[in-house]
């Protein structure tokens, strides 16, 4: 709709340029919607932004530019309100034009080219294979996989990674944890209590039992010389010492009992994901890295640029020299990588890859990781403004008004798999991205299970089901209905009729804001909005009328309703049905 008054605003641009009162026509021409419909459908203020060129008062410039302006058959008048800006009043033709656009491009509608088929890294989710993914990692999954829809639907090729943690002080814990599981499998009492920093869930019973499976009671002779961790004060000490008693007593047997955990817990995570719709092109190992020598590399080339320095038997990054708060280790005393070696190596090698746009979603609690990642780009000479962190805030369940208490540590957590069977795929797809995702986000769980309007995804996929019955209804009343061809829009002239169409136009407009902030958010409250307007105008109009003409161009905008809705929702991850 917007295209339909640019154009005639351009050719009186032109035209002044021409006569000389102008001497360039602008390459975008901002338009608003006006608060007030009594200002009109479109205002610019353009007359506001070239009166200085025009060396003229910005009402004077708006004057000359109305007198300019073509005839044109969406423009039924323009008014000049202000200081200078001009209002302009469509006919409903510049509505109805929006029903024969969503005709044509279908599944397409709404989207856009100015990505330009660059390539873009997503990295989302990455939460360590120590457990099942739970309600909290499943925001992450949500709108990442929102956003990458997104992206893709406005001209980018999305690469869409999860980096797997499977090396570690935290694989290690949870090999340790299968372990002391192993054991009492096997019927054997430990000679301590349980470590209360141990992984604990009864998701570890099942790898454990697997684990006896395949190699009986071999492992067994490694608890003779476990450690009496209750003379540790410090339960992490007790830990470690657990951990390395373990290397060395169960040797070579100790990589199996690594894997049993990692692939158990990996390869339950890569199901849960695809079942919730959220799919991968590559699984990055951070194992990886060390293997291929690849930590190694990155940090010498930062050792010979003079960007470290040895203190206390560790390696510094001087990350201060790039803005970060203090420097960062990248080699403890004892010789071994730390996650931020890690981290630098992985993002060295986006860059090696050939990617130059990079989007890494990260939990709220890594914030403080933003500084070191940058400073450590700037150092190798890379281009640190190619990489965009969006923060992401766990989601809090609520079952009422009891909140619902995670700890994968503890084992005290409700899944995602859980919360899916619970509520279904589409309603956490939606929930999960109702607010931003850099804010809290309360689950209602109970809502999400309402089949009302207060639940806004059914309301969404109910006002999509409404427009397939209407249909059904025309059928077994034997009335004709529209089919591919779009027919006469001129019967659409009710103020509730021109209003939807007005919303359909909005679409295009939502998703180009929606990509370019990256939130998806934006594109629910728009569904939410249409689906109001499209219910109201259900329960206020009589759609299938015996007037052939009128009701074709009725059932033609309801569909054209339901085709931006499915659209939408596809976004997000979300199924439009057809019945409810």
């Amino acid at each position: 709709m917007k295209a339909f008054v640019t154009s005639t605003l351009s050719v009186a641009l032109q035209q002044l340029v021409e006569s000389g009162a102008l001497s360039r026509v602008p390459e975008t021409l901002e338009l608003e919607r006006p608060k007030q419909a009594s200002h009109g459908d479109l205002a610019s203020n353009v007359a506001l932004l070239l009166a200085k060129d025009a060396r003229c008062k910005p009402r004077e410039l708006a004057e000359r530019i109305v007198a300019a302006m073509p005839a044109s058959p969406h423009i039924a008048r323009c008014e000049i309100a202000g200081p200078g800006f001009i209002n302009f009043f469509l006919r409903p033709e510049a509505f109805q034009e929006v029903v024969r656009l969503v005709y044509a491009q279908g599944e397409r509608f709404g989207a856009h080219d100015f990505g330009e088929g660059e390539t873009l890294h997503l990295e989302f989710v990455s939460a360590n294979p120590t457990g099942p993914l739970h309600v909290g990692h499943g925001r992450g999954a949500a709108y990442g996989a929102s956003l990458a829809n997104l992206l893709r639907f406005c001209g980018y090729r999305v690469f869409c990674e999860y980096y797997v943690n499977d090396a570690g002080r935290q694989m290690d814990i949870l090999a340790a944890s299968v372990y002391l599981r192993y054991l009492e499998n096997a019927g054997l009492d430990l000679p301590w209590p349980y470590p209360s920093n141990a992984y604990r869930g009864d998701y570890l019973l099942p790898i454990a039992a697997a684990l006896r499976r395949e190699f009986g009671d071999r492992l067994t002779p490694a608890a003779r010389n476990l450690p009496d961790l209750s003379r540790f004060e410090d339960a992490d000490a007790a830990m470690d010492a657990l951990i390395q008693q373990l290397k060395t007593d169960l040797g070579p047997d100790y990589a199996p009992l690594h894997r049993a955990g990692l692939d158990t817990i990996l390869a339950d995570i890569r199901e849960d994901l695809a079942e919730f719709g959220v799919h991968y092109d590559g699984w990055y190992s951070e194992r990886s890295l060390m293997d291929s020598g690849a930590i190694t590399r990155a940090v010498e080339s930062l050792t010979a640029a003079g960007h470290t320095y040895v203190q206390d038997g560790a390696l510094w990054f001087r990350s201060t020299d790039y803005g970060d708060d203090k420097d960062r280790v990248l080699r403890r005393e004892n010789g071994a990588y730390t996650y931020f070696a890690s981290d630098v190596a992985y993002h060295a090698d986006k860059f090696a890859r050939g990617f130059r746009q990079i989007v890494d979603m990260w939990g709220a609690d890594h914030h403080g990781y933003i500084a070191r990642v940058r400073a450590s780009l700037r150092a190798m000479g890379l281009d640190d403004a190619a990489l965009e962190i969006l923060l992401v805030q766990f989601a809090i369940l609520y079952r009422g008004a009891e909140k619902v208490s995670m700890s994968t540590r503890a084992g005290e957590f409700v899944t995602l798999r859980q919360l899916r069977a619970e509520v279904g795929n589409d309603a956490a797809r939606f929930f999960y991205v109702l607010r931003r995702a850099d804010q809290h986000l309360d689950f209602d769980l109970e809502l999400a299970k309402k089949h009302s309007e207060e639940n806004p995804v059914y309301y969404i996929q109910y006002a999509h089901a409404r427009v397939f019955s209407l249909f059904r209804q025309a059928e077994e009343q034997g009335l004709s209905t529209p089919q591919a061809e779009v027919p006469d829009l001129s019967p659409l002239q009710d103020g509730r009729e021109l209003a939807l169409a007005d919303l359909l136009w909005r679409f295009p407009e939502a998703v180009a804001t929606s990509a370019r902030a990256r939130e998806p958010h934006q594109i629910a409250f728009y569904l939410k909005e249409l689906a109001s307007a499209f219910h109201t105008y259900y329960n206020a109009t009589r759609i299938l009328v015996e007037e052939r003409d009128t009701r074709h161009a009725r059932l033609a905008l309801a569909r054209a309703v339901a085709r931006t809705i499915a659209n939408g929702l596809a976004l997000l991850g979300v199924s439009a049905p057809e019945r409810m």
